[in-house]
């Protein structure tokens, strides 16, 4: 059977990108900020926490700079300039998006700019290593470490975890929050 991977990917990654911006369209400023109960983070730390890593990432694939800057953040209205990956809850807790319309462009350039890196990624480099292993610190404890395992994080690996399966993560979160927020999920 002849499979084409790099295909499948860039088709999954816009899938997972479709299901953002739907649940997107269907929320505002205000269920996106709503803290609903105390210590449960709202929608816009998922959102900012999601759309940031995935910015972030390309460049360690080989790819572009980060799209993110100051400027995007001032135009956003981030309350906190962080995707939040070192930091607790407590301080997550604050994450608010003050431009919802701002936040929609940002996330759909870096959506756009990753589903063009995926799909111009030449497929034999695919199994490259990115991350060699032993793992440092911040590395260890992630799954992308446990999918790479002696091996080293592949460039495969590494679009898959960090952003693929990270996206769906925090897709869960995000359809889980609308409950709360009185809105559907997005997939039967």
């Amino acid at each position: 059977m002849d499979f084409d991977y790099r295909s499948s990917l860039s088709r999954r990654l816009g899938a997972v990108h479709s299901l953002y911006y739907d649940a997107c369209a269907t929320m505002d400023e205000e269920q996106v900020n709503r803290v609903v109960v105390p210590d449960v983070l709202p929608i816009a730390f998922s959102l900012v926490h999601q759309v940031l890593i995935e910015d972030g990432s390309i460049v360690f694939l080989g790819g572009a700079m980060p799209q993110m800057s100051e400027t995007w953040a001032t135009r956003m209205g981030l309350a906190i300039n962080d995707p939040g990956k070192e930091k607790s809850v407590a301080e997550m807790m604050h994450q608010r998006i003050g431009n919802y319309e701002a936040f929609l462009e940002f996330q759909g350039m870096v959506y756009r700019a990753t589903e063009q890196f995926v799909a111009g990624i030449e497929p034999s480099t695919f199994g490259d290593v990115v991350v060699a292993h032993p793992y440092g610190a911040s590395i260890a404890q992630t799954f992308s470490a446990r999918v790479g395992a002696d091996r080293g994080i592949s460039r495969s690996d590494a679009i898959e975890c960090w952003i693929y399966q990270h996206a769906l993560r925090h897709m869960g979160e995000i359809e889980h929050a609308r409950a709360l927020v009185g809105l559907k999920g997005m997939t039967s």
